[in-house]
């Protein structure tokens, strides 16, 4: 299938994992049916429901047709967030865009729309995300998710993902490295491992500071979303720097079996394994070297950034 040539005509297939969604899906998935652009393919799975999700999900297949909501149903019942959303990216036609969904969110009706504009201007992978209006289960505002950075790269993708899942677009050749990526490791979410998939490769991460949707806040969300950075900081304070440091290690390890990185971040891929590999005053002594070396190798926020140097140093 050849990928249009128009921003007009684009295919995308929405990606959508359900569990136990029946409050919310309704709002969702009426929210699709409002977007300006039109040329979309709901792929969904449902990952153990126990209540009336499916039922919602053959109703909204009744409404819009079969054709356009189609059930993926070649996998185990329960597999969890991160390798359902791989394997509805399996199903995705070659030349299609995505876009990931979470089944308790409201979408603005320009969302599909405004991300294409974005994407289609490069050939490059690319990912596209945006910041969220916070909402309480009834829709009721909370706040805004906190400002994006306008460039962010690999060594920023490697201290922390930026990229929300719900928010999340990618280009068809960004799809294609993450198809070729699977499985995704499982110690992160999904929207991490398109984000450093994406930036490894040397593609193209487009970040949008207006919201593109209501992003609901209730006990069952599978992440939460915390509006201010010192709320994030203080989380990771309370985490410590072993359980970070763990990710941080186990991404590098999946990285540097991957064989998309572009030279230089297979390079710093390799150098920071080397450095983090060193114990006692020597080997902390090489990880500040790096660190003032590396000056993208940091978080977006000073709070956010002094905590991982010390982690860093520390884990």
């Amino acid at each position: 299938m050849d990928l249009p040539q128009h921003q007009e005509t684009a295919p995308v297939a929405v990606l959508l994992s359900v569990y136990n969604g029946a409050a919310f899906l309704n709002d969702l998935l009426t929210s699709l049916k409002q977007q300006t652009h039109t040329n979309w393919v709901l792929l969904w799975r449902d990952d153990g429901s126990t209540d009336a999700s499916i039922d919602y999900m053959h109703q909204f297949a009744l409404d819009v047709g079969t054709q356009r909501c189609r059930q993926i149903t070649s996998s185990p019942a329960h597999m969890g967030v991160v390798l359902s959303y791989a394997t509805l990216l399996k199903d995705v036609p070659e030349g299609y865009f995505i876009a990931f969904c979470d089944q308790d969110d409201v979408w603005f009706p320009d969302k599909l729309e405004r991300g294409l504009k974005a994407l289609t201007v490069t050939q490059k992978p690319a990912l596209y995300c945006s910041r969220q209006r916070l909402t309480d289960t009834r829709l009721r505002p909370i706040s805004i998710s906190p400002q994006l950075p306008p460039h962010p790269c690999f060594q920023m993708a490697l201290t922390q993902n930026i990229a929300t899942g719900c928010t999340i677009m990618l280009s068809p050749a960004a799809v294609s490295l993450l198809q070729s990526s699977f499985p995704p490791p499982n110690h992160i979410l999904h929207d991490w491992w398109a984000y450093l998939v994406v930036t490894g490769a040397d593609g193209t991460i487009i970040t949008d500071n207006q919201p593109t949707l209501f992003y609901r806040q209730h006990d069952n969300n599978a992440v939460g979303a915390p509006a201010l950075f010192t709320q994030r900081a203080l989380a990771a304070l309370r985490r410590g720097p072993w359980q970070f440091m763990s990710i941080f290690r186990g991404n590098l390890a999946y990285l540097a079996q991957q064989t998309y990185l572009s030279a230089d971040n297979r390079h710093f891929v390799a150098a920071l394994r080397t450095v983090l590999s060193q114990s006692g005053l020597i080997g902390r002594w090489h990880r500040w070297q790096m660190l003032q070396r590396s000056s993208k190798l940091r978080r977006y926020t000073w709070p956010e950034q002094i905590i991982f140097r010390l982690w860093f140093l520390l884990g």
